[in-house]
């Protein structure tokens, strides 16, 4: 701030210094110095080299053709193991770490042949894989979400017990 109260004139914008531009005019070009000689062959080109091919690729190349391209009875073959596999897959994870959906749906059915079975099941296999602990992340994330569920701001009142 200054000193002067007298003075109410907006302040003005930032200093410039009007020096010589280090940049040529506009419509003029400086003439740029010309290369020295040098013994550069001008038609010469690095790509019209030959290249050797590296010898394990030649011999693999040699010792496994690449095979002719698939026609659609093949192509159709190869989706559907991909997709047999991919079912698989997820079929296998599901068992293994999500073991108890099926012995909750059996608990949730009217008693019968198939979810009385299915529950034998389902206990025998939950209790399998308990013993190599496989359900320990299932049994943390859902203890987790309980007590997300429990959780409670100061002053409120405590949750309804779970069921």
């Amino acid at each position: 701030m200054t000193d002067d109260r007298d003075n109410h004139e907006p302040p003005g914008p930032f200093p410039v210094h009007n020096g010589d531009s280090p940049f040529p005019p506009l419509g003029l070009e400086m003439e740029t110095p010309a290369d020295p000689p040098s013994d550069w062959m001008e038609t010469a080109n690095a790509h019209d080299l030959p290249t050797r091919d590296n010898a394990l690729v030649a011999l693999g190349r040699f010792a496994f053709p690449p095979a002719p391209p698939l026609d659609d009875e093949g192509v159709a073959a190869r989706e559907r193991r991909w997709t047999s596999w991919t079912i698989l897959t997820a079929t296998v994870f599901l068992l293994v770490f999500n073991a108890v959906s099926p012995l909750n749906w059996s608990r949730q059915q009217p008693a019968g042949w198939v979810p009385d079975t299915v529950r034998q099941l389902s206990e025998v296999w939950v209790d399998q894989l308990a013993v190599f602990g496989v359900d320990q992340p299932r049994q943390g994330t859902r203890e987790l979400w309980q007590a997300a569920r429990e959780a409670r701001f100061v002053g409120q009142e405590a949750a309804a017990p779970a069921t």
